[in-house]
């Protein structure tokens, strides 16, 4: 133990520091009566005898009103009350003696030669108002005595969060909130608390809607300005300028280029469209990807792969920032507009979650918990898939399938009255004038045969087949742009914008001359999608009969081969990029030939006995429900999803007889898929991209039957802490001298007991405070354990910093348990111990190693002349920021890969390769 040096001026001092010390220890835990600072300084200790009815016996605690007994607090008492036991993050009153759970009291014997100075100078610091109260790292310095999981200060960059602190601090605001909430305004005081997170949901699903009706609106309008524009109306797109015409040939406002250049031929104006068309469709291209690039690189991408890490307790910060919000809406009009094969569905999750990110922070008590955080944005996305479908029910599965990690019911029906509300504002702005909250909305008139639920399992089939040959093909292509080689170095590959212009050019000169690829991709699903009856006008020539069947079935096929290369050659390109709508289009492509195929036989063989059932002079083929149904096939190959796709495609059409097509052609394009692999497009970039992403919901089968203690990293080869011995100079050298994320305590290097586990975040920031609010010199004594004898004045202790009670497990337990624990505790860390002496340690980084079958040696990230990593091997190169030890795991693993021996680690004081005895 340490003890100030003030607090050593006699014998006759430490008799009667200890005399008061026993004089407090009355009991070991926190039910004992409180004892007011009055009580104990009514007659000395050192003259007199402890008070008459001092009893060790747990009292009965009296029932605060209305309120149940659990939501009891002192903040409900009155001052001389002794019938209540403090709340766990309760700080003490002014002139009270500061009680811990362990029995102790931090005074020194100065303050008892003077009982009139009670404890309001030794803890006088502890009363200091905060130098800036907004800052969130700035909390009430009053709650430090406090035995627990310690004080955050926030979560830095690239890091886990703690599920289990952010769920335990929320739900001690509530007893606090409630504890004090009384009468009429405490009843108020506490709806307004709980609606904050109903109002937030409104506003994002409110925003969401009309940012999407916004980017609708704009990319229509800019892909028609592709072939012409509005001579009346500029603003207008071509089904806008052209309201009420039967026929686009009657309209006369609408202007192409060649007319408005004035060449009326057939070759000159063909050309003159083919040459504006690529123009335009370049520089749409080129601008959203300028705009990423310089002004918001997390804007690229669809950004689900983020948003699912995010949801699984990982921080990327400005990732969902206002600027990103912009950029994002902005850049995704432009690229839709370009022609790229690419969507919009995916970013629109990105741009709800952006949405709900702002509103969360006029909300301070949802802002401040980042697992409340995950709840909204988990709604958000489901707001997202709404609105990008059409879909509210499709939306929330998409959100408890898909995306997110911890999805309770309750937020279940905050996704839901959040998809609602934004479907609801998407229909209020009605976008299309046709009351379709989608354009490729469709209906249809007749039923299916049960003959033709064999063309529905091949379409399963062949979604299969793309799902897995498109995941494969385009991870290849993005292993390659991230590598260096000969090709890979040219100038139209180097620079990001330079490669989206040549691809974008490559795209429009194939896409022009073939009709079905000229179309917008949101067109040509919805034609696809569509019955023949429906449609006013057949300007791709889908509904020919006879032989001219035979050239659209070629053509179709044509178009499904290159749409497939394409979509792959574009997700990944440094502009707002989704993956949803092109494997849609492509299914839709491949299944309308296999419609087109099953009509043409059965009109030309009506007799055959497989179609007994067709009724005679009646349509018993409808193409548009096999294009449908292939593009459910192709979009379950590509994503792995199953329950939220048949939903979506049910509200898209509207028509629960195909609900049981739709559910066999995904069935079975998923089990096709899963032979090629069980990661879908979003697993396999977040594989990619390395991000530290545990599914709590992977199989963990493949985890080796074998003692954690195989496993861990030992405690030899860790940089532990002791309790005592440690100057803030000296910790400040271990920060410096090692970079690993947080470091172990223990008693003493001869004992070796677990004590707790402080983040390098934590002692830190209190060893710069210490430093800096209360002006402690860098010779100041700093320690980890109860010490008695020290002055809190002029010393440091770092207890309220550390989590003293991590998660623990003995070494010799089973990897599977702890594998088990990772994945649904979500942890960060755990400690393993025999007998309480420290053994090893085991990380999230670890455990995603584990399953997913890293390899020690692995090619590492290129580094730049500058020592930063270069951009371009996903979110964790990008920042362009030193080595620093947030890039690097507790065991110093660089998170890209990078192992990094430069530093070694030296024995210092507090910390060393501690080896038990």
């Amino acid at each position: 133990m340490s003890s100030s040096s003030s607090a050593r001026s006699g014998d006759s001092q430490a008799e009667a520091s200890s005399s008061r010390q026993a004089y407090v220890r009355q009991d070991e835990g926190p039910d004992v009566e409180d004892i007011h600072d009055s009580d104990v300084l009514a007659s000395d200790p050192l003259n007199g005898s402890l008070p008459e009815g001092v009893s060790f016996k747990r009292k009965q605690k009296s029932r605060a009103g209305l309120f149940p007994q659990f939501l009891s607090s002192p903040f409900s008492s009155s001052s001389g009350s002794r019938n209540h036991t403090p709340s766990p993050r309760l700080s003490p009153k002014p002139n009270r003696a500061t009680r811990r759970q362990d029995g102790g009291l931090r005074a020194s014997t100065n303050a008892i030669d003077d009982p009139s100075a009670s404890t309001d100078a030794i803890l006088s610091y502890l009363e200091q108002t905060p130098t800036n109260a907004d800052d969130p790292k700035e909390t009430n310095p009053l709650d430090w005595y406090v035995e627990g999981p310690g004080r955050r200060v926030g979560y830095d960059d690239l890091t886990a969060i703690d599920w289990i602190f952010e769920y335990a601090k929320e739900r001690q605001r509530l007893r606090q909130l409630f504890a004090s909430a009384h009468g009429l305004a405490g009843y108020l005081k506490g709806f307004i608390d709980a609606s904050q997170i109903w109002l937030v949901l409104v506003a994002t699903g409110i925003a969401a809607g009309l940012i999407a009706a916004g980017i609708d609106i704009a990319s229509d309008w800019l892909g028609d300005l592709k072939s012409g524009f509005c001579s009346t109306q500029f603003y207008l797109n071509a089904a806008f300028c052209c309201w009420g015409y039967d026929s686009s040939s009657k309209c006369t406002q609408w202007v192409s280029w060649s007319g408005a250049l004035g060449i009326y031929s057939n070759g000159g104006g063909w050309t003159i469209e083919y040459l504006f068309f690529i123009l335009y469709s370049v520089l749409f291209a080129v601008l959203a990807s300028v705009l990423v690039v310089a002004y918001a690189l997390y804007a690229k991408h669809s950004g689900i792969p983020e948003i699912k890490t995010v949801l699984g307790g990982f921080v990327i910060r400005r990732f969902m920032g206002a600027w990103v919000l912009v950029i994002k809406s902005l850049g995704l009009c432009l690229a839709v507009a370009s022609g790229l094969w690419l969507g919009k569905e995916g970013p629109l999750v990105h741009v709800a979650c952006c949405c709900a990110n702002l509103f969360m922070k006029l909300s301070p008590p949802i802002n401040d918990n980042e697992a409340r955080k995950r709840e909204v944005l988990s709604a958000a996305a489901a707001a997202g898939i709404s609105v990008a479908f059409g879909a509210p029910v499709g939306g929330v599965l998409f959100s408890l399938e898909q995306l997110s990690y911890y999805f309770p019911d309750k937020t279940m029906w905050q996704s839901f009255v959040c998809a609602m509300v934004a479907a609801v504002t998407l229909q209020f702005t009605n976008p299309f004038r046709t009351g379709k909250l989608v354009l490729y909305q469709v209906t249809y008139h007749t039923g299916w045969h049960g003959f033709e639920i064999v063309p529905f399992a091949f379409l399963g089939i062949l979604g299969g087949l793309y799902g897995g040959l498109f995941i494969k093909l385009n991870m290849k292509i993005n292993e390659w742009r991230n590598s260096s080689g000969f090709l890979r170095n040219s100038i139209f590959l180097r620079n990001p914008i330079a490669e989206v212009a040549s691809i974008a050019l490559l795209t429009a000169i194939v896409a022009y001359p073939i009709k079905f690829m000229r179309a917008q991709s949101s067109e040509l699903v919805y034609t696809l999608f569509a019955e023949c009856v429906d449609l006013t006008e057949d300007l791709l020539g889908l509904c020919k009969s006879g032989i001219a069947n035979t050239g659209v079935i070629f053509l179709l096929l044509v178009c499904a081969i290159l749409g497939f290369f394409f979509s792959a050659l574009t997700f990944g390109l440094e502009i707002p990029a989704g993956i949803i709508l092109p494997s849609m289009a492509i299914g839709a492509l491949y299944g309308r030939v296999v419609g087109l195929i099953v009509e043409v036989w059965q009109r030309d063989h009506p007799n055959a006995f497989i179609f007994a059932n067709c009724e005679p002079d009646v349509p018993c083929v409808t193409p548009g429900t096999y294009a449908i149904i292939g593009a459910a096939s192709a979009l379950g190959g590509a994503t792995r999803m199953t329950v939220s796709i048949v939903v979506i495609m049910f509200e898209l059409t509207g028509a629960l007889t195909y609900v049981l097509p739709i559910m066999v052609a995904v069935m079975i394009s998923k089990w096709v898929g899963d032979a090629f692999g069980k990661r879908g497009i979003y697993e396999s970039w977040i594989h990619f991209k390395e991000y530290p992403f545990i599914d709590n919901r992977d199989e963990v089968d493949t985890v080796p039957d074998v003692p954690a203690s195989q496993i861990m990293t030992r405690v030899e080869d860790l940089v532990v802490i002791s309790a005592t011995g440690h100057t803030i100079a000296s910790l400040d050298d271990v920060l410096t001298n090692n970079r690993f994320r947080g470091f172990p305590v223990i008693t003493d290097r001869e004992d070796g007991l677990l004590l707790g586990y402080i983040s390098r975040t934590e002692l830190a920031y209190a060893l710069s405070s210490a430093t800096t609010s209360r002006c402690l010199p860098n010779t100041a004594e700093a320690y980890f354990s109860h010490q008695p004898l020290a002055d809190p004045g002029t010393t440091l202790d770092l207890r309220p910093w550390m989590d003293q009670t991590p998660i623990t497990l003995n070494s010799r337990c089973s990897l599977q348990l702890a594998v088990n624990m990772f994945l649904k505790l979500g942890l960060r860390y755990i400690l393993f111990t025999d007998r309480g002496l420290m053994q090893g340690l085991l990380t999230k980084k670890d455990i995603w190693y584990l399953l997913n079958g890293a390899e020690e040696g692995r090619q590492g990230a290129e580094i730049g002349s500058e020592g930063a990593i270069r951009p371009g091997l996903g979110v964790l190169r990008e920042d362009r920021v030193d080595m620093s030890a947030e890039e690097r795991g507790l065991l110093g693993e660089q998170v890209d890969g990078v192992v990094d021996d430069s530093l070694p680690i030296d024995d210092v004081e507090g910390a060393s390769r501690w080896r038990p005895p």
